[in-house]
């Protein structure tokens, strides 16, 4: 059973809805290392040092200040830092409503699950239903822990068999770089193109996405190779796996990934085991390098061979030409 890392009151209008919070995410479980000193396996521990003068400097030591210029600092006393932080009411106050495919998932930052407190159900249960019928989601305020963020509430089915309220806390504007940023530079994208595009999305798609078919097979192997370093054994180092060849003509692209029929949704079971980390590791020979001549040979005449016959023949006039 989940625990509620706090409480809070969602306002909307004169209704007040009292709700409980629930982390809706488990800690990360990254694999991290220690640094440790080489001739005697201890660990190290960290220090700070003063830049002027090179003493080591004890916490009791230590003020907070804000650079305004550089190198120039005002310091703070921790209740000066006190004062300045947001007083947390734990109100969830709502704003406005937006249909909920209006809000671009670049601004979603860390997500929530609310609960209804004790006499709260109804009304709980009333905001959920009408949020998902009418495919809005609220933006509210909300100030906790020093801080005031904005958050978006929405719907989710599977609460107990109706519908549950997830509060999702966005970034600011600010926070959020434009994508005008990035340099594109002008392509034209023809309709052939596109078709086979298309062709290949519709090959691979599917209706929902399941998160459980996803694993994450890198850290599965590092902790694999752990175990074996427990247990005594040392590592094989893998040979470089040689990157296949880069195909630069696009529709050339398209029809060899469109040739490769069902391999873009291999079956996951299938997927799994063959990612699935071994007691032993074998170093294979590596492979002899296929001359790029040959390579490019061999990719053209697979290509040409999945073409129609009028196809074929057009495309093989078109490249005897250019050599």
């Amino acid at each position: 059973m989940a625990r509620s890392i706090s409480g809070g009151t969602i306002s909307f209008g004169l209704v007040s809805i009292p709700v409980k919070l629930y982390s809706a995410t488990e800690a990360s479980s990254a694999i991290s290392f220690n640094l440790l000193h080489a001739e005697c396996g201890s660990r190290l521990k960290q220090q700070y040092v003063c830049q002027r003068d090179g003493e080591i400097v004890s916490r009791d030591q230590m003020v907070k200040g804000y650079e305004f210029a550089k190198d120039q600092y005002v310091t703070f006393t921790p209740d000066e830092l006190k004062s300045m932080e947001e007083k947390a009411t734990q109100a969830i106050e709502i704003s406005e409503f937006v249909p909920i495919d209006r809000i671009d998932p670049v601004y979603f930052d860390k997500p929530y699950y609310l609960g209804p407190e004790k006499g709260g159900e109804k009304a709980y249960r009333l905001l959920a239903q009408v949020m998902r019928d009418t495919g809005r989601a609220a933006i509210a305020r909300y100030a906790a822990r020093g801080k005031q963020y904005i958050v978006m509430l929405r719907a989710a089915d599977g609460a107990q068999g109706g519908v549950g309220i997830v509060m999702q806390t966005l970034l600011y504007a600010d926070e959020v770089r434009p994508i005008s940023e990035v340099p594109i530079a002008d392509a034209e994208v023809k309709e052939t193109e596109l078709a086979l595009a298309k062709q290949l999305v519709e090959q691979i798609a599917a209706e929902t996405f399941n998160p459980g078919d996803y694993k994450d097979e890198v850290r599965a192997r590092i902790q694999a190779d752990i175990q074996r370093k427990v247990e005594g054994q040392e590592i094989a180092i893998a040979e470089p796996v040689q990157e296949p060849a880069r195909v630069i003509d696009l529709m050339e692209a398209l029809k060899a990934s469109l040739g490769a029929g069902g391999d873009g949704r291999r079956d996951r079971k299938s997927r799994d085991q063959a990612s699935a980390p071994s007691a032993i590791v074998t170093r294979k020979p590596a492979s002899r390098a296929v001359p790029a001549a040959d390579k490019a040979a061999a990719d053209t005449t697979a290509i040409t061979e999945k073409l129609s016959p009028s196809t074929k023949t057009a495309d093989v006039r078109k490249r005897s030409a250019r050599r």
